[in-house]
């Protein structure tokens, strides 16, 4: 169960079912839980409640799980010194047999912009006789990446190929492909490519890999790829929304508005549900081309057909009624946007900003005053933007 739900990244609840699990007693805690239970708390309650909770694990529960999980906390943190202190802990402690705790290290690292510590980590690992796993290898080739240098990249891709005891899956060779396209590398990313759709068909997540390397023939520039891996894998797999949604993104790289269309016809016609994250690339794409008509038209289809407008749906109506001077009716389809707007959201500040100066030039400030309250008790946006919102109202 707990598993379970911090696969879908319920931590709150996995939290309680770890503590149910114990107070309970139904079952005594092994150290393995312990760890888990440190990274539910990191992740529900943070860092500083982690902490507290480590003054109450007894001694004797004091060993790799609960330093390492520590150690993740640390470094996803970015908290260099209490990482590296952890890890020093483990190294005395004779811990340090595996690739996991280095890999935290040198993530952290990269992350900061260390990379001169990540070739340390390398290094020890060797000294210790430590075999490289795949995740210490993509760590260093994202480095590698971003510093834009490309020799270092293919002395980690030659490493990958001829290393045999690192077990590989098509994620690497995809991660290693975008990592190429970043660089401009496009066919040594071209030749990646090829190793994943040749692993595929053994993979446990199908439909996860077909999306990724849709995408990533899109960012190659592909388009005839494009449509060649959809057309083979359709074949042999039943495409649910997911995919659709990965070939009209990728094909929105291209522009191509008739490519979309055929394919929103196709996903149509399968009968799935109605998620309006499909439709949703083509209503943005009419709004933007002046369309409006159109992307209203989709919006009534979705809507006779159970689908649910998503914020998104609204903000591209507004958008595409601001270009056109409609303003009154973005201001009715932004009002939409908000009222079921999640927490982290961020509508469009010009879209924003068009509506006040619609009621600016209506004469009705109190109008946009009641406007931006909304905006701030909604918590579309922060205190400090909805004061710089207020102070344009009142110039």
């Amino acid at each position: 169960m707990i598993n379970l739900l911090r696969d879908y990244r319920r931590y709150k609840h996995a939290l309680e079912v770890s503590y149910w699990m114990t107070d309970k007693r139904f079952f005594s805690p092994e150290p393995f839980d312990v760890g888990v239970r440190i990274h539910l708390i990191f992740k529900d309650k943070g860092l500083e409640e982690v902490e507290k909770y480590l003054n109450s694990i007894l001694q004797q529960f004091k060993g790799f799980q609960i330093y390492s999980a520590l150690l993740n906390c640390y470094t996803s943190e970015k908290s260099v010194e209490k990482a590296e202190a952890i890890m020093q802990k483990i190294r005395d402690r004779g811990l340090a047999r595996a690739p996991l705790c280095y890999n935290f290290m040198m993530n952290m690292y990269y992350q900061t912009g260390n990379w001169g510590k990540m070739d340390n980590m390398m290094n020890e690992m060797k000294g210790k006789g430590i075999i490289f796993d795949q995740f210490t290898l993509m760590i260093r080739l994202s480095a590698y990446a971003a510093a834009g240098d490309s020799d270092g990249m293919d002395k980690i891709a030659k490493m990958l190929e001829s290393d045999k005891r690192i077990i590989l899956n098509w994620n690497a060779y995809a991660i290693t492909a975008e990592k190429y396209l970043n660089v401009g590398q496009a066919e040594k990313a071209l030749a990646m490519l090829t190793k994943v759709e040749g692993m595929i068909a053994t993979s446990m997540n199908k439909h996860h890999a077909v999306g990724l390397l849709l995408k990533l023939y899109a960012q190659a520039g592909k388009k005839e790829e494009l449509h060649r891996v959809w057309d083979l894998f359709k074949q042999n797999l039943r495409m649910y929304n997911k995919g659709y949604i990965s070939m009209m993104n990728s094909l929105m790289k291209f522009d191509d508005i008739d490519g979309v269309e055929q394919i929103f016809e196709e996903w149509e016609s399968q009968g799935l549900s109605y998620d309006f994250r499909v439709p949703n690339f083509l209503i943005g794409a009419y709004c933007r081309n002046g369309l409006l008509r159109k992307a209203e038209a989709l919006i009534d289809r979705g809507l006779s057909k159970g689908g649910v407008p998503s914020v998104i749906t609204w903000c591209h109506l507004a958008s595409g009624y601001i270009h056109e001077d409609q303003v009154s009716k973005a201001i009715e389809a932004l009002n939409k946007a908000i009222s079921i707007c999640p927490p982290k959201f961020i509508p469009s500040k010009e879209t924003l900003r068009t509506c006040v100066e619609y009621w600016e030039n209506q004469g009705n400030v109190e109008k946009a005053e009641e406007f931006v309250r909304s905006l701030e008790v909604e918590g579309v946006f922060s205190a400090v933007f909805c004061d710089k919102l207020r102070c344009f109202i009142n110039k």
